[in-house]
């Protein structure tokens, strides 16, 4: 399927490895140029020769850490004007609800939903002037089911997720549509240290560990970066124009409800 985006701009955060970069993959395979951001500048400034020698389109590199001011004006310099943004931070680590700190919550909310809502309020407003725009942003299935250990990711995410069911109603009537995907697991650096996490707290395996969340998931995998691209990229497409402010959860079906 063409979906319609070939020499649109966008803006991937977070996409040297893992579901950013998953998402910048499918968005550079369908023909859009792209800024893509990472803290690491050896690992966003390799993935984006492989990106643009892979799919022929122009992939401008930003190391940048996006859940500071300066890493975002850095970012946003390198953009100037983008169709589509794909937000995307790592998420807080695990831990009890008991031993987190006000300055955890400050770290978690500033990563994973004020550096996303900023960036929105950066770009969205030229996309509504120009009548055109996608926002894809990268939350977690846990605001559907919060996960009790990643309580600081339910926090952040759940309040990314409020402010995007508001917001994305009102920009929708200028051809810019918003909304957000909810992984469950997916076989990422971030699985490996859930899995460990498990690893270590019942003293098995690490491969124990992961045959045992995968026996949580109907499909019996994990999901990988490519599925989860290729949602974010229809998402972005032109044949996305009626989805708006929705969550659409890839998850392999372990969360178990009706809608």
């Amino acid at each position: 399927m063409d979906l319609g985006i070939r020499g649109k701009r966008g803006l991937v955060c977070a996409a040297s490895k893992g579901l950013g970069r998953g998402c910048a993959e499918a968005l550079a395979e369908a023909g859009v140029d792209l800024v893509i951001n990472s803290r690491t500048e050896s690992d966003i400034t390799r993935t984006a020769e492989e990106i643009a020698a892979k799919h022929g389109v122009s992939v401008t590199p930003v190391a940048a850490d996006i859940a500071t001011d300066e890493g975002r004006a850095r970012v946003l310099e390198a953009v100037g004007q983008a169709d589509i943004l794909v937000t995307n931070a790592g998420g807080p680590p695990p831990g009890d609800w008991r031993d987190w700190s006000r300055d955890d919550f400050i770290r978690a909310i500033d990563a994973n939903m004020l550096s996303a809502i900023a960036l929105m309020q950066a770009l969205v407003p030229g996309m509504m002037e120009r009548g055109w725009g996608r926002v894809v942003n990268i939350t977690s299935q846990s605001v559907r089911s919060p996960i009790a250990v990643l309580g600081l990711s339910n926090t952040a995410r759940a309040g990314l997720t409020g402010f995007v069911a508001g917001m994305s109603r009102q920009v929708a009537g200028h051809g810019v549509c918003v909304n957000n995907i909810l992984p469950g697991i997916h076989a990422t650096d971030r699985a490996v240290s859930l899995d460990k996490g498990v690893s270590d707290r019942q003293g098995i395996s690490l491969e124990e560990a992961r045959r045992q969340r995968q026996a949580t998931i109907p499909t019996g995998t994990y999901g990988t970066p490519e599925d989860f691209g290729a949602t974010c990229a229809f998402l972005c497409s032109q044949q996305a124009r009626f989805i708006v402010g929705q969550n659409i959860l890839l998850d392999g079906g372990a969360l178990n409800v009706t809608i």
